[in-house]
C-alpha cells in the first residue's frame, strides 16, 4: 500500500513565517494605539486676561525694562536707587462694564528678595509716596479721552507674590464714577500679571 503524502515542508515553513509577520505587525498596530506615536504635547494655559470677573483687552505692552529708577517717580524712585529692581513689566488693559469703560496699568516689579518686594508695596499703597511710571504717564500710550491712572481719583490695588509685586492703578472713561466698580476692576487685574513675566 501507498505510504502518506509527503509533506512540502517549504510551504509549511512559508505559512509559519508569515503568521508570525502579520502577529508582529499586529502587535506594534496594537501598541501605537495604545501608547500613541508622540510624546504629549503640553496643554496651552489661556490668558489670564479672559479667566476671571471681567474681560481685559491688551491696549498697550507689555513694555520692559531693568531700569526701575527712570520708570518711577517721588519717593518709589528713591526707593529704586537705594534698592534696585531685577525687572520690570508694564501694560495697558482696556475694561467695560455696563456701559462704563476702564484703563488699567498693570506693573509687575521683579525685586531680589521676597522683603524688598514687601518694602515696595507698602510704600506704593500710601498716598503721595509716587510710583512707577503707567505707559500714559510716560506718554507711551495716547488717546482721545485717556484718563490718567497715576492721578489722586485712579484706584490702586498690589499684591507680592514672592520675589514679585503687582501694583495696578485704574480709571474710568469719560470721568464716570463707581468706587465700588472700579475697585473691584482694579482687584481683579491683579491677576493680569502672570501675563507679564519677563
Amino acid at each position: 500500500m501507498p505510504g502518506p503524502p509527503a509533506r512540502d515542508t517549504r510551504s509549511l515553513l512559508l505559512r509559519g513565517a508569515g503568521l508570525v509577520a502579520i502577529a508582529v505587525v499586529s502587535g506594534l498596530i496594537w501598541f501605537l494605539i495604545r501608547h500613541g506615536s508622540a510624546p504629549d504635547e503640553p496643554v496651552a494655559q489661556p490668558p489670564a486676561q479672559n479667566t476671571g470677573q471681567f474681560d481685559f483687552t491688551l491696549v498697550a505692552g507689555p513694555v520692559k525694562t531693568t531700569d526701575c529708577v527712570e520708570k518711577s517717580y517721588g519717593d518709589t524712585q528713591g526707593f529704586f536707587k537705594d534698592t534696585p529692581c531685577r525687572s520690570l513689566v508694564r501694560a495697558l488693559y482696556t475694561t467695560e462694564s455696563g456701559g462704563a469703560k476702564a484703563l488699567v496699568s498693570v506693573a509687575l516689579v521683579g525685586m531680589p528678595d521676597s522683603t524688598t518686594a514687601k518694602a515696595l508695596k507698602t510704600l506704593t499703597e500710601q498716598d503721595g509716596t509716587g510710583n512707577v511710571t503707567d505707559l500714559v504717564k510716560d506718554k507711551t500710550f495716547a488717546g482721545s479721552g485717556t484718563p490718567s491712572v497715576s492721578s489722586k481719583d485712579a484706584t490702586y490695588a498690589s499684591r507680592v507674590d514672592g520675589t514679585n509685586t503687582t501694583i495696578v492703578l485704574a480709571d474710568f472713561y469719560a470721568k464716570h464714577k463707581d468706587k465700588a466698580l472700579i475697585k473691584r476692576i482694579a482687584d481683579d487685574a491683579l491677576r493680569l500679571s502672570a501675563d507679564l513675566h519677563p
